[in-house]
């Protein structure tokens, strides 16, 4: 039987054959003893590989190829304190199936360097350890919705219109008419509560901002939701629980990960709900008694975000902006219409926004007023307008930024390492 290198890192295993398959990690030779660092998807575990035992053909080949070759070997298990991961494999056979020379990829590389070279630095043990943490977090977004009645449902990539600004719209040619990758799905969501009730997608999104922070991409996952007879608390209270099931699962399911990148996890353990709620009013006091400079009024940039939430050591929802800084779907509060019931996540430790989120406007009269206060053309919204007409309700939802989830949770430096190819303002290859 095939085997995971993680299997055989085993007492279970002592003693016994074992075939195993992966890449050339490291690689030396001590006379008539070649040590090699297996790696496969698993882990690592270090082979001894004598002359004697493999012949003086296979021997020289294995001599003479480098890092990332890839190999099958057959050899037994024993325990060896002074190896990588506590276990060695005395080899008796060795085929190379594939050969490497000269790997690009070495030590004290550039940032640049690794990003034009991500084809080969995907195989990296960091790498391997964060984009196993993408899929964990991958999983435990689809578990949470589903596990709490809500339908997956899947919306365009081409669309007509702006949600979040025409500022930051690609445009593309679309046969002789214009057309512009989505920046969220969140309309088309809204649609389709009136037959689901309760919806979520997991897609790309798309924001032509000419942004260089830390945690913004051009091109970033979005894990968006919409819930018929929701309020802003009840989008709230879903949101906190969700990450909690993502924090918990990402802990449970990949203590290795975590250890390998140093990642404190008793900070992951602390995030618990319910989550603070804190009006726009009151973060705008709190952000200028650390001396941030802001006023009442202002957006929260990447910078404001990182001074405040490195203060933080649980997530805090903010809520009740200013409608004049909020796009115009918001449902102004009917008690302060000066502020719309709406809501960001900012998560702590500097890291800042994850979530956007907030009840809709769900009367039409309303929603054509604030069209009108925009500028905007309600003919160009001409779908999203007859939702008011047919039928409206009460509803609410938000969007879950995933890349700057996961670089969160995994304590990375800058969203690029949080996802397998970022596309960003200067970089659109490998």
């Amino acid at each position: 039987m095939d085997l995971k290198i993680e299997d055989v890192l085993s007492d279970d295993f002592i003693g016994k054959e074992v075939h195993l398959r992966g890449w050339i990690y490291r690689k030396r030779r001590m006379g008539k003893i070649i040590f090699v660092v297996l790696r496969d998807s698993t882990d690592i575990i270090q082979c001894v590989v004598e002359k004697k035992n493999v012949g003086p053909e296979v021997f020289k080949m294995l001599d003479k190829v480098g890092v990332e070759s890839s190999l099958e070997l057959r050899g037994k298990i024993r325990k060896e304190s002074r190896a990588p991961t506590g276990y060695e494999v005395d080899v008796s056979m060795v085929n190379i199936i594939g050969p490497s020379y000269n790997f690009p990829i070495s030590k004290d590389k550039s940032d640049e360097f690794l990003l034009d070279n991500r084809h080969l630095w995907v195989r990296s043990r960091e790498m391997n350890a964060i984009l196993k943490i993408r899929a964990t977090v991958f999983d435990a977004i689809h578990e949470f919705f589903k596990n709490n009645g809500y339908y997956e449902t899947q919306a365009p990539m081409f669309v007509t219109g702006a949600v979040e600004g025409g500022a930051t719209l690609f445009e593309v040619p679309y046969f002789g008419r214009k057309a512009y990758l989505t920046q969220s799905a969140q309309f088309y969501l809204e649609t389709l509560i009136f037959s689901l009730e309760k919806v979520y997608t997991v897609a790309p999104s798309f924001r032509a901002e000419k942004s260089r922070t830390r945690r913004h991409l051009t091109e970033f996952w979005h894990a968006e939701a919409e819930a018929a007879w929701y309020h802003n608390k009840d989008m709230m209270r879903d949101e906190e629980e969700m990450i909690v099931y993502i924090i918990n699962a990402v802990v449970d399911r990949r203590k290795k990960e975590l250890e390998f990148l140093k990642r404190d996890v008793s900070l992951l353990k602390n995030v618990d709900k319910p989550f603070e709620r804190m009006k726009y009013e009151k973060l705008i006091e709190f952000a200028q008694s650390i001396g941030v400079d802001i006023k009442y009024g202002d957006d929260l940039g990447a910078d404001e975000e990182f001074a405040i939430t490195k203060n933080f050591e649980k997530p805090v929802f903010v809520t009740h902006y200013p409608r004049d800084i909020k796009p115009f779907y918001h449902r102004p509060d009917p008690e302060n219409p000066s502020v719309v019931l709406c809501h960001d996540l900012l998560a702590p430790e500097g890291y800042g926004e994850i979530i956007g989120g907030g009840e809709r406007i769900y009367k039409l009269e309303v929603l054509l007023s604030r069209m009108e206060e925009e500028g905007l053309n309600p003919d160009d919204y001409y779908w999203y307008v007859d939702l008011r007409k047919y039928g409206s309700v009460p509803h609410a939802g938000f969007g879950l930024g995933v890349d700057r989830l996961i670089m969160w949770i995994a304590g990375l430096s800058h969203i690029k390492y949080a996802i397998p190819y970022p596309r960003t303002t200067r970089r659109t290859k490998p």
